[in-house]
């Protein structure tokens, strides 16, 4: 209702977000959003369901819990930014979705009468000479978004943005998952709606794909015949149902599985003797049949397709249009929703009859332990501990159930490695630029109050994140997370490509590193004093797991701590 007494555009947004079963909506707030705030006034008086509204300080942080949330719930969320610079703020976060494959529609504004609609007497609106100085864009703020959104576009009148916002969910939605954008003029946010003529109804769930029979049988044959077959994955388990069906397959057939270096969460028990490390390349070149399961990006170069190997792949967008270049090299795709297609192949094996001996053969080959990997990077170690140890620590004191987020750079492959997780969800890599991992975090603790959350990040992706902002928001939303940082005092991903192009140049010669030094950077464990929380840092291994253990309790009583681990390299 405006003003007047009548609806308008921000009730059409709250309707289709009940339509749409929208939990929440994250906003870092701007002022075209008066409509939406009015509906949701009226929506706490009148007692009536809708969603959730959080008032966020930072862009990246409204972006970044939606991520995180829709990782855990799989369902696209509204995310309400403002204008064109809100929106740029926020666009490292959207991008990250963009390539996590995670859903959510984000929306900012434009005016379009800058004012001159005044002239049409009764019934314009002004709004706001702001949009005339300083917020409108050449070309509107939807060309800006369109490279790093799924899908973009413009609502142009009212009478379609309640269908507007309907639909972008719909295609945020499905494959490829990813966030789309709605600019949505403010002159349509205030003009009036009829919800009667909007058709508004609950809105159907997505039907589920698999691929046809015969090619799910011809994927099976593959299977069956192949002598050393080996599976490659990098998200499996953000499909639904995939964790557990990439296992079942796995094990009827004892193919080893391998989460390469671009693996971004868990995919596949740490703790399995099929499960393989994170180094494909031994297993590939010896393989008769390389299955790539949800993984994009399985050879570096990218030509370096194993010549001796059929490749199977199995996935739901396989060529996935947010990458410049991609090289699969399928000889045949098994396209569909993962988890399904994955439990209709295990099926089909199953019917055409699986070579006992030949698996049991494998089985027993397989029994040895995976091959340790070695070192902890290059270079040598100083004072400090090793991340290695610090992911063994928090193996042992977590939660089964706790789920790691990671924005570590140099220390991920150790950190995933020996975490050894054994359910999805319990391990998560950012994607994208830095400065997601704090509201990541913070969305995956909202979306599963009960579960415990673990940001393990470095120093340096520390700084790129909203602090402040995100320290705030889970005091104040009441989300308890525990943040280990994993901390060398440098940006050491900087001078490890600085010593890969020039190992004797200058700059080795002299120790004279450029974009390296965080010497002047604050101490990690001091920013969370003003909040209340729990700050430690920890300089020597025999104080690593009471300090850990100290600042879970705080967590579990409801208090977010931060563990500042100074590493050796």
């Amino acid at each position: 209702m405006t003003g007047t007494g009548r609806a308008d555009g921000g009730e059409a947004i709250l309707a289709a977000c009940r339509s749409l079963g929208v939990d929440v909506i994250f906003s870092s707030p701007g002022s075209e959003w008066a409509p939406v705030w009015e509906a949701l006034a009226r929506q706490a008086r009148d007692g009536a369901a809708g969603p959730r509204y959080l008032d966020l300080m930072h862009e990246t942080l409204a972006v970044a819990m939606a991520t995180g949330y829709g990782l855990v719930t799989g369902r696209p969320q509204l995310v309400l930014l403002h204008a064109g610079p809100g929106l740029l703020q926020g666009a490292c976060g959207i991008h990250g979705a963009l390539l996590a494959g995670v859903g959510m529609v984000v929306c900012s504004a434009e005016s379009l009468t800058y004012g001159e609609g005044l002239a049409a007497g009764d019934g314009a609106v002004d709004p706001g000479s702001q949009w005339y100085r300083n917020l409108s864009m050449v070309g509107g703020p939807q060309a800006f978004a369109a490279p790093w959104t799924k899908w973009s576009s413009q609502v142009g009148d009212v009478g379609t943005l309640y269908g507007s916002v309907v639909r972008a969910a719909e295609l945020a939605a499905r494959g490829p998952a990813g966030p789309v954008y709605l600019n949505v003029p403010v002159e349509v946010l205030l003009a009036p709606w009829d919800p009667a003529r909007a058709d508004v109804r609950p809105v159907a769930a997505a039907g589920r794909r698999v691929s046809a029979d015969d090619e799910v049988e011809r994927a099976a044959r593959r299977l069956l015949a192949a002598e050393r077959p080996v599976l490659v994955t990098e998200s499996v388990g953000r499909a639904p149902d995939g964790f557990a069906a990439l296992v079942e397959l796995a094990e009827l057939l004892a193919i080893p599985v391998v989460e390469p270096q671009s693996a971004v969460c868990a995919n596949f028990p740490r703790t399995s003797p099929l499960h393989r490390g994170g180094e494909a390349g031994p297993l590939v070149r010896e393989a008769d049949l390389v299955v790539l399961a949800c993984c994009r990006a399985p050879w570096y170069p990218p030509s370096s397709r194993p010549a001796g190997a059929e490749v199977l792949v199995i996935d739901d967008v396989p060529q996935r249009p947010v990458m410049a270049y991609q090289v699969l090299g399928a000889d045949q795709y098994l396209e569909g929703d993962v988890g399904p297609t994955l439990r209709a192949l295990t099926a089909k094996a199953k019917a055409l009859g699986v070579d006992e001996q030949r698996v049991a053969a494998r089985r027993a080959q397989l029994a040895a332990p995976a091959p340790a990997r070695a070192g902890g990077g290059a270079g040598a170690a100083g004072p400090g501990l090793e991340a290695a140890e610090v992911a063994a620590a928090l193996r042992e004191l977590l939660d089964p159930r706790a789920a790691v987020v990671d924005e570590t750079i140099t220390h991920s492959r150790l950190i995933a490695e020996h975490l050894r997780a054994e359910e999805p969800l319990r391990y998560s890599y950012v994607q994208g630029g830095l400065g997601q991992g704090l509201g990541v975090a913070l969305g995956v603790k909202l979306a599963d109050p009960g579960r415990e959350v673990v940001l393990t990040i470095g120093d340096g992706s520390l700084l790129y994140n909203p602090i402040i902002q995100a320290l705030a928001a889970s005091r104040s939303l009441g989300l308890p997370i525990l943040i280990v940082v994993c901390d060398n005092r440098q940006y050491r991903s900087m001078k490890l490509n600085h010593l890969r192009f020039y190992p004797d140049g200058a700059a080795v010669a002299a120790d004279d590193f450029r974009g390296v030094d965080l010497a002047d950077a604050p101490e990690p464990a001091d920013l969370v004093a003003p909040f209340g929380m729990f700050g430690a840092t920890v300089t020597e291994a025999v104080d690593l797991r009471p300090t850990l253990a100290r600042a879970l309790e705080s967590v579990r009583t409801g208090v977010t701590a931060l563990v500042d681990v100074r590493l050796a390299r």
